[in-house]
């Protein structure tokens, strides 16, 4: 089983209407929304949820307040100012290291897993579709990356997909990494622009570490010619192939507002250069 990741060094690149792009032009696939921070796949695929399963990670502590005799050792150790005045814990500033809970002289502060968000898997127009809502103000999107990263693998498997398509996060942090690794390809979705270029040497230089291998398509690519050049200039030095580069189209935003990837709301031009970089991408995976 292979498995695309699309990433990108920064948000607002293009990479989810690429992906959506993607699982439009994709036969049989399986598509993983692992931006887990932000996703929003959904809003193109229109997924209709088929199961559900709570994601717990980390644990947090309770007062048990007939067992508190309020003698402000928790409120003392807190380093985090977690704990106020009338003992009560707000869990936006607790980090869930646990200290109050091991020195509390009554035991009255228990540790219970902490309910971080949800996974879900669906069923959209392409095929079925994993994905995951993250709480507020909650963290270890990594693990949550994973999960969801672990169950598009078993659903592909059950449903003889050959390929996931992975809609990946920005940046180079836990959940990239998390996104990237055992990956068969991650292609980097980059913009002609100077922050466009130090980031894509930026995601280069992760992927070069995990050793998964790599590939560039610059979208918006005539905004800036010479930043084009830039950013092909960075693939041939650093040995990654520029798979294509796609143009500024209206369309994209079109799509967008009418919930449609931008292979099924138009013909040729832009669409036409998609699907050269699917194709690319498949050659590369030997998926052809």
């Amino acid at each position: 089983m292979r498995e695309l990741v699309v990433i990108s060094g920064k948000g607002g690149t293009g990479k989810t209407s690429i992906t959506a792009s993607f699982a439009a032009l994709s036969r049989g696939s399986v598509f993983a929304d692992c931006d887990v921070d932000a996703a929003d796949l959904h809003l193109l695929l229109a997924p209709e949820i088929r199961e559900r399963e709570v994601f717990r990670s980390g644990f947090k502590p309770v007062i048990e307040s007939d067992l508190c005799t309020e003698c402000g050792r928790c409120r003392e150790l807190c380093r985090f100012d977690a704990i106020d005045e009338r003992f009560q814990i707000d869990h936006f500033d607790c980090e869930g290291c646990g200290v109050c809970a091991d020195h509390c002289p009554a035991g009255a502060i228990r540790m219970e897993e902490n309910e971080c968000g949800e996974v879900f898997v669906s069923k959209t127009r392409f095929g079925t579709m994993v994905h995951a809502r993250l709480g507020i103000a909650e963290e270890n999107t990594g693990r949550l990356v994973t999960r969801v990263r672990k169950l598009a693998r078993e659903h592909a498997e059950a449903e003889g997909a050959s390929l996931i398509i992975a809609d990946g996060s920005p940046g180079i942090g836990c959940p990239v990494i998390a996104s990237i690794t055992g990956a068969r390809l991650a292609l980097i979705v980059s913009e002609p622009t100077v922050s466009g270029l130090h980031d894509t040497s930026r995601v280069l230089g992760l992927l070069r570490h995990f050793n998964v291998p790599a590939a560039v398509v610059i979208n918006k690519c005539d905004l800036n010619a010479a930043m084009s050049r830039e950013i092909r200039f960075l693939c041939s030095v650093s040995s990654v192939p520029c798979l294509g580069e796609i143009p500024f189209d209206h369309s994209f935003t079109e799509a967008l507002v009418n919930r449609k990837t931008l292979i099924e709301y138009c013909d040729g031009g832009t669409s036409g250069a998609i699907g050269g970089i699917w194709e690319s991408a498949r050659e590369m995976m030997g998926e052809n």
